[in-house]
Order: C-alpha cells, then structure tokens, then sequence
C-alpha cells in the first residue's frame, strides 16, 4: 500500500514538473495579446512558461513560426492565407473577431486625395500579403478595378511609415495600431476603411509539433486570452494603460483603437472558415496565391471549447 502511494505521488511530482518544465513560446504583434492579458491579472497563475517575442508585423512572424522558433502566435486571415499557400506548417486553432474600422486606407491630413477614386494611378504602401493588401485587393474588387490601376509599393510597417511620412507614396494601406497612432498623433485621414470590404478576422495559430506536443498549455493559453478579451471590452482605459506603457506609445493611442475595435476570441465554427475561404478566394482570383487552399485544411476545430471561454 505504501509502495502504490509513493507511486502515486511520484506519479504527481512528475506530472508537475513536467508542467513547471513547459515553455510556450508566442509571437506577438505590438505587445497586443500579452498587454491584454497582463491588464486582465489572467497570468499570475500559469502552469507553465511563456516567453513572449515581438513582430513588428504578421510576416516575419509567420517566418518565425514556420521555422518552429515560436510555438504559436496572433496574425490577421489575410497574411495567414498567404503563409498557408506557401505551405508554412501552421493551423488557426481559434479566431479573433473585431470591428473593420481599424483597418485602413491612410492618408496626411493635407493630403488632396478624399476618396477610393482619387487614387487611382497613385503609390500605396502595405505589406505583401498582409490585412492592409487584403484591403486594397478588396477594394479594387468592390470597384470593378484591377490591381494595375494602383500602384502598389510592398513595404514593411517601419518602411511603408517613412515613405507615407516623406511623401514618396500618396497612402498607406495598414492595421492596428498604425491607423491609430496615424490618426491620433498625426492626424491622418482614413480614405476607407474594411468596414463592408473584408472579414476583420484574425486567427491564433499554431505549428502541428505545438498541437501535438503542448496542447495543455494551448488550450489553457487560449482559455487566457478569451478571458482578458471579454474583460477588455469594458476596461479600455485599464488595457489601453497597460499597453501605452509596455510599447512606449501614448495611451490615447490605444483608446482610439480599443474603444471602436470591440475584440473578442471566437472558436473555429462554420462562420469563421467561410470568412477565410472567402480571403482565399480573394487571394486565389488576384493571382497572389497560386493554388485555391479548401479553408477546411487550415483550420483545427479541436480548441473550440477553450475559445468560447470560461472563469479562470
């Protein structure tokens, strides 16, 4: 009998430790999913390791996780399309809905161009494969436009912000929180927005070996972050504090974007895989991906308990 309890007790030990020994790795974009979830208290508690690492934008992060230097990361449907046809090994284990307001077609405050229709023929700066692409291909689609009526100018976050600053293109095409601290700091103007023209979707993804091997700690980080999303939707100006300290950019910033973003964690239903067959089609008939992906084969519905959420 002595024998089987200390058994069982090793048994235990073991199983901890093994816990305390997990180290999740998540890729972040602008300090979004690991602000919220700092403002929410949600990570006093964590049964394993998290180390955060920072992307300045969905590419390299998706680079990242494709070479299997993170576990798992938060990037829009539109780079997570691109990074699919591409054949990077990553699945979306659970959605991130919001407002489209934050995706936006900028441009200076004195700038002469107020509408769609006086860019034409004009350079607009985005990221290849990006939600700000997705935005422009969208767009020229709603206008019975073609890609060439644009000039498009693929350029990272860092890059496409000094040429829009130097006026070597006329827009720029980008997400949160850019459109924020443009608007905010600088007082730029959205020529449109991807209310009506795109999902405004994005997804938590992660790489099979993580899925197979640390579904535990997906799972619980999943149940996390859909916690400190339903907290944020009433704690704007606590998030928005949280984050401004942690990337060193104004508060005022983050309320611009939180307050009109509403964001929220949604499990991997049949709405969701027809918003994103809706991006690969998108993508498929712009000739930017070359193979039409079934949305069906990037997604992995077996978190969806994690994302509809529960008290922690």
């Amino acid at each position: 009998m002595i024998r089987f309890a200390f058994v069982a007790v090793l048994l235990l030990v073991t199983t901890a430790a093994s816990a305390a020994e997990t180290i999740l790795r998540v890729g972040d974009q602008k300090g979004n999913a690991q602000a919220v979830m700092e403002a929410a208290g949600v990570l006093k508690d964590v049964p394993y390791k998290i180390e955060w690492k920072e992307f300045a934008a969905a590419a390299p992060l998706l680079e990242a996780l494709g070479a299997a230097a993170i576990d798992v990361g938060l990037v829009g449907d539109a780079p997570f399309t691109f990074a699919a046809a591409a054949n990077v090994p990553a699945k979306a284990i659970a959605a991130i809905r919001q407002s489209r307001d934050g995706l936006a077609i900028l441009v200076p405050e004195n700038s002469s161009i107020k509408s769609l229709d006086d860019l034409r023929g004009k350079k607009i700066a985005t990221g290849r494969g990006s939600v700000g692409h997705q935005l422009v291909l969208a767009a020229l689609a709603a206008k019975g436009w073609n890609a060439g009526d644009v000039q498009l100018v693929f350029l990272a976050p860092s890059d496409a912000k000094i040429a829009y600053s130097q006026g070597s293109v006329d827009a720029w095409s980008t997400w949160e929180p850019y459109v924020s601290q443009e608007e905010v700091l600088f007082k730029a103007r959205r020529v449109i927005s991807g209310e009506g023209l795109t999902p405004g979707l994005s997804f938590v993804v992660a790489t099979p070996e993580a899925i197979r091997d640390k579904r535990a700690a997906l799972e619980d980080f999943v149940r996390r972050l859909t916690a400190a999303r339903a907290w944020s939707q009433d704690h704007v100006e606590g998030y928005a504090e949280t984050w401004g300290k942690l990337m060193n950019i104004p508060a005022a910033v983050a309320v611009n974007w939180l307050q009109r973003a509403r964001i929220r964690i949604a499990p991997i239903d049949n709405a969701v895989v027809s918003d994103e067959q809706k991006t690969i089609d998108l993508y498929f008939h712009s000739g930017l991906i070359k193979r039409k992906l079934d949305a069906s084969d990037v997604v992995d519905r077996s978190f969806s308990d994690a994302a509809k959420g529960s008290d922690l």
